[in-house]
């Protein structure tokens, strides 16, 4: 296949215009938003080529392969691209049980309770102990 054949599925993406676009892990079993990140055409593509998700820190500046640091992989089941083109869904299973890096299942643990966000998600796992282990790079 050409190369232009591969990645003309890239092409139906509306990037913004830094060349990314939203992405919302989803868990598979529960359907529970776990996490929203940034995807470029590479971390896209490498996503879709491995199985793994991949990520484009903004705050690091470079590509980032979901559990690299924290070994709490995602695997990807489903890449769906939403109506208008400017959202990508990945359907995954989370290694560990954690997606996000304070140790909690979803990085979504805070409700609005009136005027207040209440912290409603128990931590899992210190942080600490997360990121301090080595995970096989």
């Amino acid at each position: 296949m050409s190369q232009t054949a591969q990645s003309a599925w890239l092409d139906a993406v509306k990037w913004d215009a830094n060349g990314l676009v939203t992405a919302i892990a989803q868990d598979h079993d529960t359907q529970r938003i776990m996490m929203v990140a940034n995807v470029n055409r590479e971390s896209l593509q490498l996503t879709a080529d491995t199985g793994i998700a991949h990520y484009w820190s903004r705050s690091r500046n470079r590509l980032w392969k979901k559990g690299e640091e924290s070994g709490h992989l995602q695997t990807v089941h489903e890449v769906r691209l939403d109506c208008d083109g400017d959202v990508v869904l990945f359907i995954i299973d989370q290694a560990g049980g954690i997606a996000c890096h304070t140790g909690r299942e979803s990085c979504f643990f805070r409700r609005l309770d009136g005027q207040d966000w209440q912290v409603v998600d128990a931590v899992l796992k210190d942080p600490a102990s997360i990121y301090a282990a080595p995970h096989g790079h």
